[in-house]
């Protein structure tokens, strides 16, 4: 398996049981629906996966699921970060990473360090990490934005560090990562209706959210704009577009939870503090998702 990830990528939901325990028949269900769905990668223990929520036993009960059921098809990609750099490097020393073939880790949330503190922070879980780092900026759940300046720093004095989740919605910002950044270094898009316009300006992949639900759909969209057929990709990109603003107005991951509900993949069940979306939320998704398949 290569490790250098590009293409889709999946942020894997944890699906629940009503009574709060986690569906393992479901989360099944998910994976064989989004590897057969064509995806290049899928990503355990995102934010997506409400990984806040597990408790330590839940989430390697989780991964472990993952690496069987995932067995091989496709790379594995998981989520180790936090706000303190101590534990996050404890996490990975804990870890056999037998069958992870990256990792994905979160700006320090909560904390707001300096851009000096950031730089430190993803240098030692780079030295200390056994597979390749990839960054994960996401300033609306963070509340810091890894710059353009230490991205491309992090970039070309880390080694192991060998790409980047953007998902801080300013495309100036990606920009200027795109074009001096080195040229093995990978830029992933994070927001789904960004993708588009992301991998047009030279990004290779996304780490998506709606391909739980629309592998095949999103997938088709990444492929189709990575050989340059803008018109094709732009085809899928509407056909989506009005579904991935759905899934975001009651928050994430409680829209694409509804949206495989809707699906009959798996169960419509988050834990606290997230509530299910309103029920106009889960009619207009339902009325959407009924229109295209």
């Amino acid at each position: 398996m290569s490790t250098s990830l590009t293409g889709t990528g999946v942020a894997v939901v944890t699906p629940f049981h009503s009574y709060g325990t986690i569906d393992f028949t479901a989360l099944e269900n998910v994976l064989n629906h989004i590897i057969d769905g064509g995806v290049d990668f899928v990503l355990a223990l995102g934010t997506t996966s409400e990984a806040v929520t597990l408790s330590k036993d839940e989430r390697n009960a989780v991964l472990n699921f993952f690496i069987e059921t995932v067995d091989k098809r496709v790379p594995i990609m998981l989520g180790v970060g936090g706000n303190s750099t101590q534990e996050v490097v404890n996490c990975i020393k804990s870890l056999s990473f037998d069958g992870i073939d990256s990792i994905l880790s979160v700006a320090p949330y909560y904390n707001k360090p300096q851009q000096k503190g950031i730089y430190a922070h993803f240098k030692t879980i780079a030295d200390a990490s056994p597979v390749p780092v990839y960054l994960y900026n996401v300033p609306s759940r963070t509340s810091v934005n890894i710059s353009a300046e230490t991205t491309l720093k992090l970039a070309s004095e880390v080694k192991n560090i060998v790409g980047i989740k953007e998902a801080s919605g300013d495309l100036n910002q990606v920009m200027a990562i795109l074009r001096d950044k080195p040229a093995d270094f990978k830029v992933l898009s994070g927001d789904d209706v960004l993708t588009l316009p992301m991998l047009s300006l030279g990004a290779e992949g996304v780490i998506s959210v709606v391909a739980n639900a629309f592998p095949a759909e999103f997938s088709n969209m990444v492929r189709m704009s990575r050989k340059d057929d803008f018109a094709a990709a732009r085809k899928s990109h509407y056909q989506l577009w009005e579904i991935i603003n759905t899934l975001f107005e009651d928050g994430n991951p409680s829209g694409i939870k509804a949206a495989l509900d809707i699906m009959e993949i798996a169960k419509n069940n988050v834990r606290l503090p997230l509530v299910k979306v309103n029920k106009g939320v889960y009619n207009h998704l339902k009325q959407l998702i009924e229109g295209l398949i």
